[in-house]
């Protein structure tokens, strides 16, 4: 780990810390921990704010991040885009979140984000952007900062994310997949706090995984690691928005579970399901949530038979990686205990006891600013460095 990184690093997590601190943190010589300090405070991005709390003897000097840093983070999801300010430590400035359909094309989505985070500048969130960080739900090459042939995003394949964010705002910009940065997100902040080896499951409209091994993220040779949502769980079964047939993501996940529960209401199966799409004309994850808070058997086993699937899917990654800790998010962690509890059942059932025997299998706590929690660390790793 470099020593500026170390410094920069420990500053975000921890707040303002003394000289003498970051040199016993770092244990590296304190004439290069001052020669490196000066180099930050030059490039602007520390300060020295006063001497710290004596401990006797001479009082060391305190240095924080400067405060004029700033960080957009981007959380964009197929209907959705969450655009947050942070300051050097990654706490919120400012937020904006509004509908955004992915399938309107880069050049649109590119564009409003670009709206958004000009106007909270005119509001004086932010003076410039050190670094910009975005997640996309499909996959990315990660070295060039490109969506590769992502099936629910037309147009987008091979686009310039990064190249046109950095042109438009003048600073770095690091692009990734949507459930990567949300594991980052929840391993820095959220609930796998200290887990090293992590496997982050996001349910949304489609399915994916975010895997951390030793504390990285592991991205696989193109990027692509972690697509478990196409995985095939029946041969012969429907047709997924791949191309493919019988993909977990055909039978569960928000555009899955919608299509289900407008079939059983069609079908005259579930009337409370039939009366909400008589009055919407349309139903969703949350009407199938709502309907099996209810009690309504048909909705109870819609989210049971997801929970199923998705728990078979996980019990054999379980069993490959042995991680330390599963983690549920996405839109579709809101049906709560009921999926949680079912696959929980499954991964217990079918893992093999040594891989199960410790492996809390939990909701994120950190819920729908996972997303953007990770996009600003990523971003922060731009300016700061990473570790080694």
């Amino acid at each position: 780990m470099s020593v500026r990184y170390g410094v920069l690093s420990l500053l975000r997590d921890l707040g303002p810390l003394s000289r003498a601190e970051l040199s016993g943190r770092l244990e590296v010589p304190r004439p290069r921990l001052l020669a490196e300090l000066d180099r930050m405070v030059a490039a602007g991005h520390v300060l020295e704010a006063g001497p710290a709390l004596s401990r006797g003897g001479r009082r060391s000097t305190l240095v924080e991040l400067h405060p004029g840093v700033r960080f957009a983070a981007v959380d964009l999801d197929t209907g959705w885009v969450n655009v947050e300010i942070t300051d050097g430590r990654l706490e919120p400035v400012a937020s904006r979140a509004e509908p955004c359909d992915i399938r309107s094309g880069p050049g649109a989505v590119l564009d409003r984000i670009g709206e958004l985070l000009h106007t909270m500048r005119a509001q004086g969130h932010y003076a410039r952007l050190s670094a910009i960080g975005i997640g996309i739900p499909g996959p990315v090459s990660f070295r060039d900062g490109v969506p590769v042939s992502p099936p629910i995003m037309p147009g987008w394949d091979r686009f310039p994310v990064r190249d046109e964010l950095a042109r438009g705002h003048g600073c770095p910009v690091v692009v990734d997949n949507d459930v990567n940065v949300m594991a980052l997100g929840e391993q820095h902040s959220g609930v796998a706090r200290a887990v090293d080896d992590l496997l982050f499951v996001k349910i949304g409209s489609g399915i994916g995984c975010g895997i951390q091994i030793h504390g990285r993220i592991y991205r696989g040779a193109e990027g692509c690691a972690g697509d478990i949502g196409h995985l095939q769980v029946e041969a012969g079964g429907p047709v997924c928005a791949c191309g493919n047939t019988g993909c977990l993501e055909a039978y569960f996940g928000g555009t899955a579970l919608a299509r289900d529960a407008t079939a059983a209401a069609r079908s005259g199966l579930a009337p409370a399901l039939a009366e909400r799409l008589a009055a919407a004309g349309a139903l969703t994850a949350e009407d199938v949530a709502a309907g099996a808070a209810a009690g309504d058997i048909v909705c109870v086993n819609l989210i049971r038979e997801g929970g199923r699937r998705v728990g078979q899917a996980l019990a054999t990654l379980a069993n490959f990686m042995n991680p330390s800790m599963i983690v549920i998010g996405g839109g579709l962690a809101g049906l709560g205990h009921l999926l949680l509890a079912e696959i929980r059942s499954v991964v217990y059932q079918r893992s093999l006891p040594l891989a199960t025997g410790n492996l809390p299998v939990v909701l994120s706590e950190l819920g729908s600013r996972a997303g953007v929690v990770g996009a600003a660390l990523l971003a922060s790793e731009l300016v700061y460095g990473r570790p080694s």
